[in-house]
This record gives structure tokens, sequence and C-alpha cells, in this order.
């Protein structure tokens, strides 16, 4: 019922009598995904388990109990430490270092070498389109439009060496993953 709702389904698209509402929810507003759900979700798509402190592998952020557990992607990315019941504790303002975190950290690029989502779309012998695609869903769940297809296979169609498209691969999972449509709720 609450998905079929109209507030539900609301867009952030503002239109003229709604670009200056910002209490009576006339249009959805985009938000970065809390912590703990950007982390599982990162885990999600490349297929890697979390190991936290005093928990199982595979434990998923969400799953921590206390602030003391967190890693340095939780606390970089706003977690709270749950000293108070209160919601204020956890941060949602972007920062730089969340950007470079992202950007140049381990938990992305480690996770994607790690995780082994490449090598096993390549080794099914899929195309190369079908790869994207597969991509696409994994982390977007939609498949690439027309343009962004285009794009990608003017890239991939000039390789040859099957390390050198791994790495193109690769590098169209890091942006994805990289992307405001996967680290932003709209």
């Amino acid at each position: 019922d609450i998905c079929l709702s109209r507030t539900y389904q609301l867009s952030t698209h503002t239109n003229l009598s709604n670009e200056s509402d910002t209490r009576n929810f006339s249009h959805a507003k985009s938000r970065r995904l809390r912590a703990e759900v950007l982390l599982d979700v990162i885990s999600q798509a490349t297929d890697t388990k979390n190991k936290f402190k005093g928990l199982p592998k595979g434990a998923k952020a969400v799953q921590i109990a206390d602030g003391n557990t967190s890693t340095y992607f939780l606390k970089t990315f706003g977690r709270a430490t749950r000293e108070t019941v209160c919601s204020c504790e956890v941060k949602m303002d972007p920062s730089l270092s969340q950007a470079l975190h992202l950007l140049n950290g381990d938990t992305v690029n480690k996770r994607i070498k790690d995780g082994g989502v490449i090598r096993a779309l390549v080794k099914s012998e899929k195309s190369p389109a079908e790869i994207i695609d597969a991509l696409y869903l994994r982390c977007l769940t939609r498949t690439a439009t027309t343009v962004e297809k285009e794009k990608l296979m003017a890239h991939i169609n000039t390789e040859e060496n099957d390390e050198a498209l791994n790495e193109i691969y690769e590098d169209i999972f890091w942006a994805l993953l990289n992307s405001k449509e996967f680290i932003f709720n709209h």
C-alpha cells in the first residue's frame, strides 16, 4: 500500500508550484544513503562480505549494535556513535573525506577486485553489451541507456587485450558504484 501511494511515488523533480516547498512533501528529496546502508549495498553489489569485530563474517553493517565496532568507512560517512537515542547523531552532510574515500579508498576498489563479479561475467562469455547491462542492473537496477552504452562500447571496442578489457569493466563498475544514482535515494 505504501509503495503504491501517490506520496511514495512523488518525483524528486520540482515544478513551478512546488520548487520552494520544504515542508509539505510536495516532492521527494534526494538524500545520501546512511553509512551502514551504503557499506552494505557496496558489499552486496560487489559480492563481498563484511567483517566487523565481534560479529561473524558476512554480517551487515546495520547489525552493529554499538558505535565502538565502527570501521573507518562508517566513521567517515557519519555513522551514529549510538551514545544517545537521538537520530541527530547521524551526520548526513557530505564531506571531502567521504568523496576521497569513495574515489581512492580501499572500500570500493578492493571490493571490486576481491568480489570477482567482473571475472564471473567475463567467464560467462557474455558480450560486452551484456556485461555492461549486467553491471548497470547490479548497481542501478536498470540497464544502460543507448547513449551510455554507445559511449562505453566505444572504449571497449578499442581493446583487444583481455587484461585491459577487464580493467575497463572494473572502471565501469567503479564509476557506477561512485555515481550519484547509486549513492543517493531519489
